[in-house]
């Protein structure tokens, strides 16, 4: 197949394109080109010839169908969260689901369906309104897409699952164009890989979620602690958590402390070391489990407190807006031995950058009481994820902040078990292995060759069918 990578179009095709699409089509000049053509990492400066916002499924077809055509290279974008910028392109076409936001809650049947272009901060607002909630995430703008098809971690996950744990179904649009849908009862194979095998297979426009009793208020927020003082903290951290509930999800991060209007100003770009929890069973059997931690070695400053569920979603939002520069590196462990906490504290000990830092998931719960081969994903055994954020607001500083980045996780590498697709970067065919493992990922090859054989969806953590 002939791929198009510059912006000179068959002015034809485009005009036949026209007639049979509903939504939005952008081309370079339009008014709201510069706009639409940016994701969320701002490191990512990339010009398509062609976005196509599309406004329900019959616009996908049709967008397909004029890519293949014309033979654009293509980038699905749903919420354009992804690390390495792989939902937009140079030179060829952006199916955007951006505008396709249907969300339908059955509360009584304890289900949602939600369209590819819904964001989780989204989401949560719909079904949160009748106390439930799908796992899924830790930023409210995140596309739900692009975090399901890869897992999805987030702050319920130790009591819920992942979000592919909690996924019923999905429609799907082939790279032919065909319309299927896949369940545990229908297309089972195809359910079975889109559980964490990314957008290789087609291009999914709507998921039907099993819903879950959440809050609507739950006990939650971050504690501090001078990162002088993480080595002990962490060490008891370890050890507290060995019997944590499922109930309780946390998350470790070593940074500067942010300057936000709930943190003290005398306590802003210090280096901190920062616990924060989720707890999603009674206010009372939280406030009892927490207390040890909370207790413990004075902490600077303690903002966990009983709180909205999607007031405690977007906390991290500040720390990721939409267009700063993103550099992430990613491993799972096994556990936080005494060396994995040595040399994380050492190099976090030498972060420059205000907005970098080294958030760590802490896994387990129902994560890792899904079988393993249930899904495409892989790293339930895991003990904590790893995820190195190197971080800067523009180009200066970034490359400072990128090595500082690489150089903890070669620290790290002795202790790596696996990696969570979501958090690669553009990293190789290797990489992409490690993450699902030899047998997952040869299964994985085989629905590739069946869904896609042609590799069209090749801007994504890829499968190659050859």
């Amino acid at each position: 197949m002939t791929i198009a990578t510059d912006l000179r179009l068959d002015e034809t095709a485009l005009r036949e394109f026209r007639t049979v699409f509903a939504g939005q089509i952008i081309r370079p000049g339009d008014d709201s080109y510069e706009v639409q053509r940016r994701v969320w990492n701002g490191s990512i400066d990339r010009h398509p010839a062609v976005i196509a916002r599309c406004a329900g499924v019959a616009d996908v077809v049709a967008a397909l169908g004029y890519a293949r055509k014309t033979g654009m290279v293509t980038a699905v974008r749903s919420g354009g969260h992804s690390f390495p910028g792989q939902s937009v392109c140079d030179g060829g076409i952006v199916i955007d689901l951006g505008p396709m936001k249907g969300i339908r809650v059955d509360p009584e049947g304890r289900t949602a369906r939600a369209q590819a272009g819904v964001l989780l901060g989204e989401l949560d607002r719909e079904t949160q309104a009748f106390g439930q909630a799908v796992p899924a995430g830790i930023v409210t703008h995140t596309g739900l897409a692009g975090l399901t098809l890869g897992g999805g971690i987030g702050w319920l996950m130790r009591k819920h699952g992942l979000t592919i744990d909690q996924l019923l179904s999905v429609d799907m649009v082939t790279a032919e164009g065909e319309f299927v849908k896949a369940s545990a009862s229908e297309n089972p194979d195809l359910f079975w890989g889109v559980r964490g095998g990314g957008g290789n297979f087609g291009i999914v426009t709507e998921f039907e979620f099993r819903l879950n009793p959440v809050g609507p208020t739950v006990l939650a927020g971050p504690i501090f602690w001078p990162l002088e003082k993480a080595p002990e903290v962490l060490r008891f951290y370890r050890d507290w958590i060995e019997d944590a509930p499922d109930e309780l999800t946390t998350v470790i991060v070593n940074r500067k402390a942010p300057s936000l209007p709930v943190i003290p100003e005398d306590l802003h770009g210090k280096p901190v070391v920062i616990i924060v929890a989720c707890y999603s069973g009674s206010i009372e059997d939280g406030e009892r489990l927490l207390a040890p931690l909370r207790e413990f070695s004075s902490p600077l400053l303690d903002l966990c407190a009983p709180k909205p569920f999607v007031m405690h979603q977007a906390m991290f939002d500040a720390s990721f807006p939409r267009g700063w520069w993103y550099y992430f590196r990613s491993c799972d462990v096994a556990r936080l031995s005494d060396e994995v906490i040595d040399a994380t504290v050492e190099h976090c000990m030498r972060i420059e950058s205000p907005m970098s830092g080294c958030p760590i998931f802490h896994l387990g719960g129902r994560v890792a009481r899904v079988g393993e081969d249930e899904t495409a994903y892989s790293g339930r055994a895991a003990g904590h994820t790893f995820n190195i954020n190197g971080i800067t607001t523009g180009e200066n500083g970034f490359d400072e902040e990128r090595d500082w980045a690489r150089r903890l996780w070669t620290a790290l590498e002795p202790h790596h078990t696996s990696v969570y697709v979501n958090f690669l970067m553009d990293e190789g065919e290797e990489r992409i292995r490690q993450a699902y493992g030899p047998k997952k990922y040869e299964r994985l090859e085989k629905l590739k060759k069946r869904y896609d054989p042609d590799n069209f969806f090749r801007l994504n953590q890829n499968l190659s069918p050859s």
